[in-house]
């Protein structure tokens, strides 16, 4: 967890994030309580597709590289997240395995806020969880109206 001395600069980082964009202080001072912090190298592997899912990363440093090994062709990078972007949260919301690998594209630094203990947090403050998932679902959104778009142009171009 994070030290106290630590809970002021952990809750500004969190008010970057656009997961909780919106939230009050004292919703972020909570967030900052039940997260911890991890340091990684360039080229560590974060997590892999197939694994559990059990935690949400927040980058306050450094390059994340979201992939997925393409049979015959090799890694397809999906996107390259940089400080203020989260990633791992669809763990949060469903029991399925990991989407993705996450690697390190950057040496970085992450929050790490744990699934089990944002659902204890969020049980105990109704108004807390309430703001977080909706900005849950504006993300996840327009994440859907992206993937519509690209999938839109493939099937103009005939690439698909």
């Amino acid at each position: 967890m994070v030290e106290p001395t630590d809970l002021e600069r952990v809750t500004k980082a969190l008010a970057t994030i656009e997961l909780f964009e919106g939230i009050e202080e004292a919703g972020l001072r909570e967030l900052a309580m039940i997260a911890s912090e991890e340091s990684y190298r360039l080229g560590d592997v974060i997590f892999k597709e197939g694994d559990a899912g059990g935690a949400l990363y927040l980058i306050l440093e450094g390059k994340v590289r979201i992939s997925r090994e393409v049979s015959g062709m090799g890694e397809e990078a999906l996107a390259v997240l940089g400080p203020g972007d989260a990633f791992g949260e669809m763990a949060l919301i469903d029991e399925f395995p990991r989407s993705a690998d996450a690697r390190v594209h950057e040496r970085c630094r992450l929050l790490v806020i744990s699934k089990d203990a944002l659902e204890d947090l969020l049980f105990l403050n109704r108004d807390l969880a309430y703001e977080i998932l909706w900005n849950f679902v504006k993300i996840l959104s327009s994440r859907l109206r992206e993937t519509n778009d690209k999938m839109t142009f493939l099937s103009v171009t005939g690439k698909f």
